[in-house]
C-alpha cells in the first residue's frame, strides 16, 4: 500500500510538472505576442485589466493545441492566439469574422490563421435588443478548446443556445469551452444599465443544460469597486468591469 502510494504521489508530481514547463514555453509565447508591432497602444493599455497571461493558463491553453475563438470582434485576443498556435497547433476563428478577415489575414505572422466555412447569420428583430444567431454547420471538428470573450451577453436566448451548440459540435470529448463576460446581479430583471451584462448563473445552467460539464470559475477578473449598476461604458467602470470566467468541458 505504501509502495503504491509512492507510486502515485511520484506521478501526481510529474505529472504537474510536465504541465508547468508545457505552459512555460505557452506562456513566453503569449508574453512574446503581446509585445508585438501588431497591436496598438489602445490594445496593450488593457492588458492590465484582461490579464490574458493568467486568464489562458487557466483555461489550460497549450501551444500545440487546436483552438477555436468565436466572434473574435476586433481581434484583441486573436492577436495573441494566433502567433501562441502557429507553429504547433492551429488557430480557427468562426461567427462573425468579417473584422479579422479585412484586418489581419494578410498580415505577416497571421497566414496560419483559418476562418472557418459556416453557414452563420446574425440578425436582430425590429425594437430587440439582442442578436438571434442561425447556422447549421460549424466547419471545425475536434477542437481542444473553443474560446468566447464578453459575447454572451449580446446574444438572445435562442442566440446562445446557437452558440453553445456550435461550441460543442467543434469540440472533441474532453474538449474546453471557456466563457467570459460582464458580470449582472443575479435573476435581476433587463434594462439598460445591465444590458451589457449577464447573470453567471444563468450561464451556468444554460450551457450545463447542452450536456457540458462544469469544471471551474476564477476570479481573476473580479472587480470589488463595479458595483454592477452601471452599463459597461460607463466612465466609473468601463475598462475595469467585474466579469465572470467559467470553464466547461464536453464530456468524455
Amino acid at each position: 500500500m505504501r509502495f503504491s502510494s509512492a507510486i502515485l504521489i511520484t506521478s501526481l508530481a510529474l505529472s504537474a510538472n510536465s504541465w508547468a514547463d508545457s505552459f512555460d514555453s505557452t506562456k513566453s509565447k503569449i508574453e512574446a505576442a503581446m509585445k508585438a508591432d501588431i497591436r496598438t497602444e489602445k490594445e496593450t493599455a488593457r492588458d492590465r485589466n484582461r490579464k490574458p497571461v493568467e486568464t489562458l493558463e487557466f483555461f489550460g491553453l497549450r501551444d500545440d493545441m487546436k483552438i477555436v475563438e468565436f466572434i473574435p470582434g476586433g481581434g484583441w485576443y486573436t492577436k495573441l492566439l494566433v502567433p501562441v498556435v502557429a507553429e504547433k497547433g492551429e488557430y480557427h476563428a468562426a461567427l462573425g469574422t468579417s473584422r479579422i478577415s479585412k484586418s489581419l489575414a494578410d498580415k505577416a505572422g497571421f497566414e496560419k490563421m483559418n476562418i472557418a466555412e459556416n453557414d452563420a447569420k446574425f440578425s436582430r428583430q425590429p425594437g430587440a435588443r439582442f442578436s438571434d444567431l442561425e447556422l447549421s454547420k460549424i466547419g471545425v471538428k475536434n477542437a481542444d478548446i473553443v474560446f468566447t470573450f464578453r459575447n454572451y451577453h449580446n446574444l438572445s436566448d435562442g442566440g446562445r443556445a446557437a452558440m453553445n451548440k456550435a461550441a460543442w459540435m467543434a469540440l472533441k470529448p474532453g474538449g474546453i469551452y471557456a466563457v467570459v463576460d460582464h458580470t449582472a446581479r443575479h435573476m435581476e430583471a433587463g434594462n439598460n444599465s445591465n444590458r451589457r451584462r449577464f447573470d453567471p448563473v444563468k450561464a451556468i445552467k444554460e450551457i450545463q443544460a447542452l450536456g457540458f460539464e462544469f469544471v471551474d470559475y476564477s476570479d481573476i477578473h473580479y472587480r470589488e469597486d463595479d458595483e454592477l449598476r452601471y452599463e459597461v461604458g460607463a466612465k466609473s467602470v468601463t475598462g475595469n468591469t467585474d466579469r465572470w470566467t467559467l470553464k466547461f468541458r464536453k464530456p468524455k
